[in-house]
């Protein structure tokens, strides 16, 4: 097996041989030019016709008749009004093959195709094949045209970058010599390093066999004291001689006088003699070398390296009012120093757009990723985006040695509308007993209390089921707003949408029934909606529980035009007449357009529109959550926030720019 160069097919040398091969045509004429330019007695060709010894050299070659005439010899062959006058003469050569490529596989059929998805010739019975259905195939005439237009534009490009090739060629020959004074300084420093390793290693040596050697005296002398102190016990020597020498006294007086000392000594000796022990150990069993760790070391000792590809955190990482992104690296990367985050927005190249052809590609590469450099640690926020945008991101460590691989791209979608910050508004008509509010003011937790079971304690067939509602501190008159929350799974009931501020104190304060329709949030009715049908309802909500969350099928609120839109499925929960229940997803997404009367409810973790309804916009409007039984709700921590103090507690109003510009020219 060998690679075909024309067309690049793996080619096995069979029966037929070279002729699955196709020829290239255009060698063979470059050959044939060379050889009738350049003159040279080894590829002279000779007339077939002359008689020896006379023969000589052709002139003209003869397709029709595959032969070399000189030129009487062709007019003799090929006599005017003859039909041999009419055959086609060419320049003498050795080789009278036709110059038309044909199919290898069909004979005789020419190829007049090619197949830009293949990238290669076809006959017209090649491209009837099964093989070639939905390609692009093009007449080879077409081919010919564009690609000889494509060459030629890269021809004349590299012709017209002649001293940028001898820039870089001087670039790339003054880095062959800088390679080899590097290596040369980079052996001098291993060298070096090795000689400091020897060296230090050497001195501790010494050390370490100074201190071994002084505790072998040290000791030695303590064992030849002990010899010595017992050698005295001996008969004739030291201390029993001495003793022997006091019992001969016989004057009392001065045998007392000297016996209490040598009672002393005695009374230590026989203590020794009865509890013996070595002065000093001689095992040495202290001054044993551990150095597996070491030899560890001194065998995975290498050249350092740049951090291997991190791996980015998808479920850390987030879009909201910035990009949060979280990234770790592998454990037997090497450590980084810093790393390099790599950020651009998706289907946009800054400065790509107005340019073409090959500098247009390159700069396109270049110019479309925006960078932060010497990004400390393992996240990096990023703002000043573009709403509603999909975001490619990557990143890359660095340390000694350079930057690593990059990681993995990931994608993060940015929300269709400035974020919301607001905080839960707890100052009117909170149930302590049932509602309690986190400290950040970001969360709430429901739980049914006494007055439920008081009132389950009256009830014989059914339990009166309260409800308990939570606004946000910011009233909104103007603008597109978006932001999102978490609803716990194992929550009962908790509804999540917007609603106008006076309505909602109003509905607060006289609660009605939740059983009865004429007060469901849901279904877009309150007191008045039955006498003002074309107005859009003041309240909008989703609701939520069990781990689900409830799409109306059709809407009950008024829209205005073609406002309605179809609520998304996943494909596998079948639709009903009243609605679809879809699988409650990790963050609920919420964008109210204050001019269009409009709310619209996203997958927040994708942000793929659920559903879409509208209220009324009349006056000013506010988030609003509300709990029916036990549950819990959590808000979206702004990035901007996580590293910032607690904000404290206020009431906004985000009033239009107009009505401000009225009160300051009253």
């Amino acid at each position: 097996m060998f690679p075909c160069i024309p067309c690049g097919r793996d080619v096995e040398l069979g029966e037929r041989g070279l002729a699955d091969c196709l020829r290239n045509l255009t060698l063979e004429r470059i050959v044939e030019r060379y050889r009738h330019t350049v003159s040279l007695g080894s590829v002279a060709v000779t007339c077939q016709f002359c008689k020896p010894p006379q023969t000589l050299e052709a002139t003209k070659g003869c397709a029709d008749c595959r032969a070399n005439f000189c030129n009487e010899c062709f007019k003799l062959y090929h006599p005017w009004g003859t039909p041999r006058a009419q055959h086609e003469h060419i320049q003498p050569t050795l080789n009278f093959r036709p110059k038309v490529l044909t199919c290898t596989e069909h004979d005789q059929e020419k190829l007049q195709f090619y197949c830009r998805s293949c990238q290669r010739l076809l006959c017209p019975l090649c491209k009837l094949r099964r093989t070639h259905t939905g390609h692009k195939i093009l007449p080879v005439a077409q081919a010919y045209q564009a690609l000889k237009e494509k060459i030629t534009k890269e021809m004349n490009y590299i012709l017209s970058s002649q001293d940028m090739v001898l820039t870089q060629i001087t670039q790339l020959e003054s880095a062959i010599t800088q390679t080899e004074v590097n290596s040369v300084s980079a052996r001098e420093q291993l060298a070096q390093s090795i000689r400091d390793l020897t060296a230090t290693l050497a001195e501790r040596h010494a050390s370490l066999t100074q201190a071994l050697e002084g505790a072998r005296q040290k000791r030695g002398e303590a064992l030849a004291a002990q010899v010595a102190e017992r050698r005295s016990l001996m008969e004739h020597a030291g201390l029993v001689a001495f003793t022997q020498e006091l019992l001969k006294e016989a004057d009392q007086p001065c045998f007392v006088q000297a016996a209490r000392q040598t009672h002393n000594r005695l009374s230590k000796a026989i203590e020794n003699l009865q509890h013996f022990t070595l002065a000093a150990d001689p095992s040495f069993r202290h001054f044993q070398l551990d150095v597996s760790k070491e030899l560890k070391l001194l065998t995975e000792l290498n050249f350092i390296q740049a951090p291997l590809a991190p791996v980015i955190d998808t479920q850390r990482s987030l879009a909201y009012d910035q990009l949060f992104l979280c990234w770790r690296l592998p454990q037997e990367s090497a450590p980084a120093w810093h790393f390099s985050v790599e950020y651009r927005r998706r289907g946009v190249v800054p400065g790509g757009a107005s340019r073409g052809g090959i500098r247009g590609g390159l700069a396109s590469a270049r110019w479309g990723w925006q960078r932060l450099d010497e990004v400390s640690g393992t996240s990096a926020v990023i703002d000043r985006l573009e709403m509603d945008s999909v975001y490619v991101l990557r990143v890359r460590g660095c340390n000694k040695v350079g930057f690593g691989e990059y990681s993995e791209e990931v994608y993060l979608h940015t929300p269709p509308a400035p974020v919301l910050n607001f905080y839960l508004d707890s100052r009117w008509g909170l149930h302590a007993d049932r509602l309690v509010v986190n400290k950040e003011q970001r969360g709430a937790r429901s739980v049914p209390g006494l007055s439920l079971l008081q009132a389950a304690d009256h009830a014989l067939t059914s339990c009166h089921l309260t409800s308990d509602l939570l606004v946000g501190d910011v009233a909104i008159t103007q603008g597109r707003h978006y932001w999102a929350c978490s609803v716990e799974p194992g929550s009962y009931l908790v509804k999540v949408g917007v609603g106008l501020e006076s309505k909602l104190q109003e509905w607060f304060h006289l609660p009605q029934d939740m059983a009865s329709p004429r007060y469901d949030p849901d279904s877009g009715h309150d007191s008045g909606a039955e006498d003002a049908l074309d107005s859009a309802p003041p309240f909008c909500f989703l609701t939520m529980g069990m781990g689900k969350i409830y799409l109306p099928q059709h809407s009950h609120h008024h829209h205005h035009g073609n406002g309605n839109r179809d609520p998304i499925t996943n494909g596998n929960t079948p639709p009903t007449p009243a609605g679809l229940t879809y699988p409650l997803p990790p963050r609920l997404g919420v964008c109210l357009d204050f001019e269009k009367g409009r709310v619209t409810f996203y997958d927040a973790h994708s942000l793929r529109p659920l559903w879409e309804g509208h209220v009324d916009c009349s006056g000013p409007v506010c988030p609003a959550f509300c709990f029916i039984g036990g549950g819990a709700l959590q808000l979206q921590e702004l990035v901007a926030n996580r590293n910032a103090d607690p904000t404290p507690v206020r009431r906004v109003t985000i009033q239009p720019r107009v009505s401000k510009l009225n009160n300051n020219n009253n």
